[in-house]
């Protein structure tokens, strides 16, 4: 189709285009675009594409700046200005509180950005493959048999969006700060050089599987490798080499997962060099952050993020605070000096255990925590031995909150409820279920530049 009009884009981060009675869904392109698209998918009133060239370039429409935009999965919005990113963002929070929860939202603040669009993250899980993804210039060069015959296929780097077994070789990675590029190139050298075998998903073979690398600002650095099998010799090889090329890592582990997924959560961690945790600071309070914790990705973010939560929650001393889906018990940890007492419940045990370790960390003993499923562990019993809260804090995953919990929320009947979420669209289904409460305000906060992510602050009020 040619000269198709960009006209939006959508949650999901697809640009959306218009044609006829056709609306059409497609990466790589900007609102004010005029583009030509090659149809991918057709249904009967929509249709998927891909562009094959720009006619007419956006006023939104910036340079990328990673030569691998446009394929890998990372960030997908490096050519969209990041104002613009802002805008659109900020606009989703408000139609889906319309059209979701029929709510119109009196103040919505204007959403935070992120002061860093780079080198934000503190957190990258990279994967290895023994059948790397190729370019299209590769693939061009394949077809015409003029690939060297040693081209290599093994590769390190981050998945292509959707597609769980096609991994992106990465030379470069705008999203986290040195010596992470360093150190991914380090590994993948030393394994092509050393003969190492990379993991092959669908084989279910090969010695290398994952990379997981974690920054703090307090300058600490975890490295966990995940290995398909244990082989002694290559394992202790490649860690003592790292080890010794990256004498600033303080936590070097692996783990050996034999399993057909790449989730550790029911692994033992085996620490090689270094402490078995790092620590990161916010705002004067430290946390420890472990290779299976919880922790928000862009720690300068949190940091604004929790500040706001603080200010809508307006905590007196006098006050409970319930603090659920606490994680590792950052915000509950944060609250605590202003709170008579505040109580964190998560579904994961080993959470819970971080947060109690990150409370005595911190000299806080105003804060208890429970581990179990929100809708069992907030009965009338409950309540009773913690005390009624005056103040919750939700911070629920992307499906939001379960039915139940909002119903004991709305029978607890606290004075204010603040509702932190990652996914609007749930956010707005939980807090039209409040009747009770009434939004009194709304802050976006941007975590994650160039992706369509975004953070909401509401807070919540007895009508």
């Amino acid at each position: 189709m040619m000269n198709v009009p960009i006209v939006d884009i959508n949650s999901k981060g697809k640009a959306v285009g218009k044609s006829e009675d056709l609306v059409l869904f497609v990466d790589n392109a900007v609102p004010g675009d005029v583009a030509d698209i090659q149809i991918t998918k057709k249904k009967k009133n929509y249709a998927q594409g891909r562009v094959i060239k720009i006619q007419k370039e956006s006023k939104d429409r910036v340079d990328a700046f990673c030569k691998h935009f446009g394929i890998c999965g990372g960030c997908k919005w490096q050519d969209l200005d990041y104002q613009a990113q802002l805008k659109y963002k900020e606009g989703w929070i408000v139609q889906n509180f319309k059209k979701i929860g029929g709510i119109e939202v009196p103040d919505i603040l204007p959403i935070l950005g992120s002061a860093n669009t780079k080198h934000y993250r503190n957190k990258l899980e990279f994967t290895f493959t023994n059948k790397k993804w190729l370019t299209q210039s590769q693939m061009e060069h394949l077809k015409a048999d003029t690939l060297p015959e040693d081209h290599e296929q093994n590769g390190l780097g981050l998945h292509l969006p959707g597609k769980f077994d096609k991994v992106m070789d990465l030379e470069e990675c705008f999203l986290q700060r040195e010596p992470s590029n360093k150190i991914r190139l380090a590994i993948r050298d030393f394994a092509l050089e050393h003969g190492l075998s990379f993991f092959d998903i669908r084989e279910q073979r090969g010695l290398l599987r994952t990379l997981i690398i974690r920054t703090a600002s307090t300058g600490d650095l975890m490295v966990l490798l995940s290995f398909f099998k244990n082989d002694t010799n290559n394992i202790n090889a490649l860690l003592e080499h790292l080890s010794s090329e990256f004498p600033e890592i303080t936590s070097l582990m692996y783990v050996v997962n034999s399993k057909k997924n790449d989730t550790i959560t029911d692994l033992k961690i085996r620490p090689y060099v270094g402490k078995d945790h790092i620590i990161e600071e916010i705002d004067g309070l430290k946390f420890k952050v472990g290779p299976k914790t919880f922790f928000q990705t862009n720690s300068e973010q949190a940091a604004e993020l929790y500040k706001i939560v603080a200010d809508f929650a307006q905590i007196k001393k006098k006050e409970v605070v319930y603090d659920l889906y606490t994680g590792s018990g950052t915000i509950a940890n944060y609250l605590a000096k202003s709170a008579k007492k505040v109580v964190g419940l998560e579904y994961v045990p080993e959470s819970i255990e971080n947060a109690k370790e990150n409370a005595a960390l911190n000299g806080i003993d105003n804060t208890t925590f429970y581990a179990g499923d929100m809708k069992d562990l907030l009965t009338d019993e409950f309540v009773e031995e913690n005390g009624t809260p005056d103040v919750i804090v939700t911070d629920p995953p992307r499906s939001g909150m379960h039915a139940d919990v909002v119903k004991k929320i709305a029978e607890m009947q606290p004075n204010r409820i603040v509702y932190v979420s990652c996914d609007s669209a749930t956010q707005a289904r939980d807090v039209a279920l409040l009747d009770q409460y009434k939004v009194a305000k709304m802050q976006p906060v941007d975590m994650f530049p160039h992706t369509s992510h975004v953070e909401n602050v509401a807070l919540l009020v007895k009508i």
